[in-house]
């Protein structure tokens, strides 16, 4: 394994304040939540986001608001229907065919928090995503991630036990074989999660907070 499957430290953090802006619509039966630009969209491209284990969690809904206000047309679906999760609803690529052929969207970005990061790098292929974002990943395999097509880029904590200090440098090794684009940020003093559900009271970790998205973004804005 490239980071280790969910633990325990996946379903801890804080719940942010705030009203998310976007529209829940259901697509092929799954609730979905978009976050559409309100001006300067960035033309013919949109985010895919693939959360954590919390799916339609209000801190996830504001971060879609985020990458939004940032001219992304930004797609949430519920990974897990309510909590009912199986292997075909992830591997399908449902929520990439309608991106791309009801929303027009030529170029695809994917954001995976936690859980979803395995899937950002297993849908990192040619005509599926065409650069990618994680934030302390679990799940994901070397295999997963020797076979990436596109640019890669990882926010990680320092304090993970999925995203270990020996995992994250055997991933390093992986990522340079590539012949790919990719980037491993490694932010002091914060936890696994600390990208969505930081504790914003703490300076410091809303500043990782703040700077996990910034590299999302700028990563974005170069490679699209």
């Amino acid at each position: 394994m490239a980071s280790n499957p969910p633990s325990s430290c996946c379903a801890t953090g804080f719940k942010h304040e705030g009203t998310p802006v976007g529209e829940l619509k259901t697509i092929d039966g799954v609730n979905t939540y978009i976050g559409t630009p309100k001006g300067n969209q960035k033309a013919d491209t949109a985010v895919l986001f693939l959360s954590d284990i919390f799916g339609l969690f209000n801190n996830n809904k504001l971060l879609v608001d985020e990458f939004a206000n940032n001219g992304y047309l930004t797609v949430l679906p519920d990974l897990f229907r309510g909590g009912q999760l199986t292997t075909d609803d992830m591997e399908s690529g449902k929520t990439i065919k309608y991106m791309r052929e009801t929303l027009g969207v030529k170029k695809i970005a994917a954001v995976g928090y936690c859980f979803g990061a395995r899937y950002v790098t297993r849908f990192l292929k040619d005509g599926q995503i065409n650069v990618g974002y994680h934030a302390h990943p679990t799940g994901t395999t070397h295999e997963d991630l020797a076979a990436i097509e596109g640019p890669l880029s990882i926010s990680a904590a320092e304090i993970d036990q999925a995203f270990s200090v020996q995992l994250r440098h055997e991933s390093e090794i992986t990522l340079a074989k590539t012949g790919q684009a990719w980037q491993i940020n490694l932010f002091s003093g914060v936890k696994h999660g600390f990208a969505v559900r930081a504790d914003l009271s703490d300076p410091k970790q809303k500043w990782a907070k703040e700077q996990a998205f910034c590299q999302a973004i700028a990563w974005f804005n170069y490679h699209l």
